[in-house]
């Protein structure tokens, strides 16, 4: 018997997948815990409207999260950073002060743990963080520390 599976089901598939199983699993086991439904055109046409629907809503995000970078992308962000005589920063430049940095100067809201600084910050000067959007989605940033 073929199945649509409605959500995650181990050793078995992911949601919105077409399925073959044996109909006693089917019945027993997937159909009363509504983990999946019968594979006939009513629920194809169901599921192929669900899969239109997901692909208008990742393809709105991904316009969206390529505005956000080109938007990041225009320029270095300023970070300030106590620092003593010799130019070395006190303490280092952390991903959450690369957050407030990116809220208040480009006005987007970045969460602290999608942000990577790739070299180690000791000094003043221009350096690169990569942000991690999911789906694929990175984009390297480059920052300026300068002495407050």
């Amino acid at each position: 018997m073929e199945v649509i599976l409605i959500q995650d089901v181990d050793t078995l598939g992911a949601r919105n997948e077409v399925v073959k199983v044996k109909n006693g699993y089917a019945r027993n086991y997937l159909l009363p815990r509504q983990l999946a439904v019968e594979n006939n055109p009513s629920n194809k046409k169901q599921l192929e409207e669900r899969m239109k629907q997901v692909k208008k809503k990742e393809d709105k995000m991904l316009a969206e999260i390529n505005s956000v970078i080109e938007k990041l992308k225009e320029g270095p962000l300023k970070v300030g950073a106590k620092t003593g005589t010799s130019g070395k920063i006190f303490g280092s430049v952390t991903s959450l002060q690369i957050s407030r940095a990116i809220r208040e100067q480009k006005g987007y809201d970045i969460d602290r743990r999608k942000i990577h600084i790739i070299d180690e910050v000791k000094e003043l000067g221009t350096y690169k963080a990569n942000i991690e959007f999911g789906n694929g989605q990175n984009a390297e940033v480059e920052f300026e520390v300068a002495a407050e």
